[in-house]
């Protein structure tokens, strides 16, 4: 956790102004949106949880100053859904914009009257990493390095002791905001979200920091469709007036269009220095507003001669090439299950089944190479090879894939195994498992007494018996023992041995369960009057069946 990533220094007053100006001209553009006709009532809260206090999702953090370019991603009137051509500043990359996406659709769901806008997320993960430093995330989406903002010591930042004993930030002196959300470790307890399935929250992990700021942003009964609420949701994250500026512009700005680039190669901040080692650097303006532009200095007492003027460069401007059109042949289009069978295994056991799935191309033909993430998905302790819940695989040249093999723990019950393929529009498909209880398949005696006794006795021995099933003792066995008066035509015997009931009299069937390792000492037996050989029938509830011969007769002269 030592890395952190490069300085967020603060622009001069000039880029200040030009702030000031843009979201001017934004603002000036825009009026409150109306409430949607189904809006919620007031007493809506965002998944469960009430609006934040005063505390700060980040902790008033340093953050990125940088401003969006003069120029809009794409041309007026042109659809904002379209792939632009314009400004490397409007690509995204690839992982980050499906976790904001992603984030967008699940709170679709779950608080639908918040009204959550992707772009807004993708404005604050702007200013707070730089897009998590130009999409440096691995195949999860997790950053290839820690995320740190510097140690909230009270100097220069908000005093904040440490609150996770340095779990996430690594420092157990004081917080510091995490991951590409840039959340504290106090504001992670209470609103880490698992956004990518894996059982984890993490905040270095896009795909959770980018579902819980969106639930930090729909705290209460906010509609970001609103003007008031969007600004009070912005202010929540950070309490400054400039930082709203800033995310406001960069809001707009997304809003009117971007474009999807490969992970890693992102536009960093102008500020950062890109060795993502350095901490930022504390600025007078994280919480206040923008500073006074520094005095101008008079001009010299003389004037100087008058110089040629200077000719325009002859060579044209740089234009940034539009991107490539994607080749729907290397394009991953959709994922379906490939010949899986019924997932069901005894507890300890493994699965016969494998989990077994074949991406294709936008055209409907296999695509090889495609990474598909299987993960075994609910309450159970069935895991892939190794004890792993999580496995990523690549797909062969026929676009198939098969998860490495299941085995079922102790615990029975349903569960899913998921498999989810791509990064723009995540394709998952799910496969209902279960697991079974062991059932005895064997029954047998733990020793090999002779069983006698005289008539109106007791027999001196008792009948121990062992369930198991393959050599491994089951309990919690349902067993019926019976006197019976034939082995081929089996009927409850009416004389010859029987037990007690609580009451002490003859009973010649009991219904029993075994304990534990599948053991069970059967209740003392007795003999009456009448002399000669008896059998004795053991079943259990699965069908494993044992006798056991008892001899009634008078003792040797």
């Amino acid at each position: 956790m030592a890395a952190q990533f490069g300085r967020r220094l603060r622009r001069g007053a000039t880029t200040t102004a030009v702030a000031a100006a843009a979201v001017a001209a934004l603002s000036a553009s825009q009026a409150p949106a109306a409430p949607h006709p189904d809006s919620a009532s007031d007493d809506r809260t965002a998944a469960g949880a009430t609006e934040p206090g005063d505390s700060a999702a980040t902790g008033n953090s340093p953050y990125y100053t940088d401003l969006p370019p003069l120029d809009t991603p794409n041309k007026p009137g042109t659809s904002v859904n379209l792939p632009v051509t314009g400004s490397a500043e409007a690509g995204i990359p690839a992982s980050v914009l499906a976790a904001y996406k992603k984030a967008e659709q699940g709170l679709a769901s779950t608080d639908a009257a918040c009204r959550l806008p992707w772009q807004l997320l993708a404005a604050i993960g702007k200013v707070e990493s730089g897009q998590a430093r130009g999409g440096k995330v691995d195949a999860n989406g997790t950053t290839l390095s820690p995320i740190l903002g510097p140690a909230l010591n009270g100097q220069g930042f908000a005093l904040i002791k440490d609150t996770d004993g340095g779990a996430y930030d690594g420092d157990a002196t004081h917080d510091r905001a995490v991951g590409p959300m840039q959340f504290i470790p106090s504001t992670w307890a209470t609103w880490g979200t698992d956004g990518n399935g894996d059982g984890r929250k993490d905040p270095n992990n896009i795909y959770d920091a980018a579902l819980s700021a969106g639930r930090y942003l729909c705290a209460g009964t906010r509609d970001l469709s609103l003007a008031t609420d969007l600004d009070k949701a912005v202010l929540s994250y950070n309490h400054s007036t400039e930082y709203l500026r800033t995310v406001r512009s960069w809001f707009e700005y997304y809003k009117r269009g971007t474009h999807e680039v490969p992970d890693g190669t992102g536009v960093l901040p102008a500020t950062d220095t890109g060795s993502g080692t350095s901490s930022p650097s504390p600025s007078p303006s994280v919480t206040t507003s923008p500073s006074t532009p520094p005095a101008t200095t008079p001009p010299p007492a003389t004037t100087p001669p008058p110089t040629e003027p200077t000719k325009p460069p002859t060579t044209p401007p740089t234009t940034t090439p539009p991107p490539a059109t994607p080749d729907p042949a290397e394009t991953f289009g959709s994922l379906e299950n490939a010949g899986t069978g019924t997932l069901t295994a005894t507890a300890g056991e493994a699965f016969t089944e494998r989990v077994k799935v074949r991406a294709k191309n936008e055209l409907g033909a296999p695509l090889g190479k495609t990474s598909v993430t299987f993960a075994v998905v609910g309450s159970t302790d069935t895991r892939f090879a190794g004890g792993k819940s999580t496995v990523t695989l690549t797909t062969g040249a026929d676009g198939t894939v098969t998860a490495p093999v299941l085995t079922a723990g102790e615990k029975t019950g349903a569960f899913k195994v998921t498999a989810v393929a791509g990064t723009t529009e995540p394709r998952a498909l799910s496969f209902a498992a279960s697991v079974t209880a062991r059932v005895a398949d064997t029954v047998a005696r733990t020793d090999d007494k002779a069983l006698t006794a005289a008539p109106g006795t007791e027999f001196a021995d008792r009948v121990g018996i062992k369930a198991t099933y393959k050599g491994t003792g089951v309990a919690d066995t349902a067993v019926t023992a019976t006197m019976i008066t034939d082995a081929e035509t089996p009927a409850e015997n009416d004389k010859g041995p029987y037990f007690k009931d609580e009451d002490g009299k003859p009973v010649r069937t009991l219904d029993l369960t075994t304990g534990a390792d599948g053991l069970l000492e059967l209740p003392k037996i007795y003999a009456d009057d009448t002399a000669g050989t008896y059998t004795l029938r053991i079943t259990t509830a699965s069908g494993a069946t044992l006798t056991v011969e008892l001899k009634v007769e008078a003792p040797a002269a």
